[in-house]
């Protein structure tokens, strides 16, 4: 289990935490993670740390592009009572709600999803998260790994095999390494779907799977 240390908390995979600064996701500072497309793991990527921060306190979830799963958090230990979902009509209500959550500090994270966000913007937002030991994270497109941003650390994550490759783009120190592989436990809802294969199978008729042995 991950575990939250100073103005980091532990990423939960050891090969992703040794490559990030301080060892773990920073607290108290904006990190943007450019998805190359949404859905590919990127809240698995973040469940040990986020279930490590939301012992004593709140997740925020600002503007999510899919309802959340009360059932997937629950999954990756974190207590589906502790999430605040906002959903946020307007880019600039989306930014406000997020700075006043900053400013107020009371909450263990918060995740912010925008496609379009001014580069001005995200200062004031990093500004707001140096005031609070929150994990403060943005989720934007891969296409704007070109935007210029004032977040100190910048991760590409793209879809692989079991899991994510996570490509630092950007991040205080020496240069970063190759991709990072990270292997991530099924989602709960392909755990679901395979149970159900899994007794659809068990269902079918003794005598017509023996009929089919002999014919071959």
């Amino acid at each position: 289990m991950a575990r939250a240390h100073g103005r980091t908390v532990d990423t939960g995979y050891a090969a992703l935490s040794a490559e990030l600064p301080g060892g773990g996701w920073p607290l108290g500072t904006m990190t943007e993670l450019l998805l190359q497309q949404q859905g590919i793991g990127e809240m698995r990527l973040l469940g040990p740390a986020m279930a490590a921060v939301s012992d004593k306190r709140s997740i925020a979830l600002i503007a999510p592009q899919q309802i959340p799963n009360a059932h997937g958090y629950a999954f990756m230990g974190i207590d589906p009572g502790k999430l605040m979902w906002l959903k946020a009509a307007k880019l600039s209500d989306a930014l406000w709600s997020a700075e006043q959550i900053l400013r107020a500090g009371n909450c263990g994270a918060l995740v912010l999803w925008q496609q379009h966000i001014r580069a001005e913007s995200l200062r004031r937002l990093l500004l707001a998260a140096q005031s609070a030991e929150m994990l403060f994270v943005v989720m934007r497109p891969l296409a704007r790994a070109q935007d210029s941003s004032p977040a100190p650390l910048r991760l590409a994550v793209r879809a692989v095999a079991e899991g994510v490759a996570v490509e630092l783009i950007k991040r205080k120190g020496p240069a970063a390494p190759a991709p990072i592989m990270v292997k991530l436990s099924p989602s709960p809802n392909l755990i679901s779907e395979h149970r159900r294969v899994q007794r659809r199978t068990v269902e079918l008729p003794t005598p017509a799977l023996e009929h089919a042995a002999i014919t071959e």
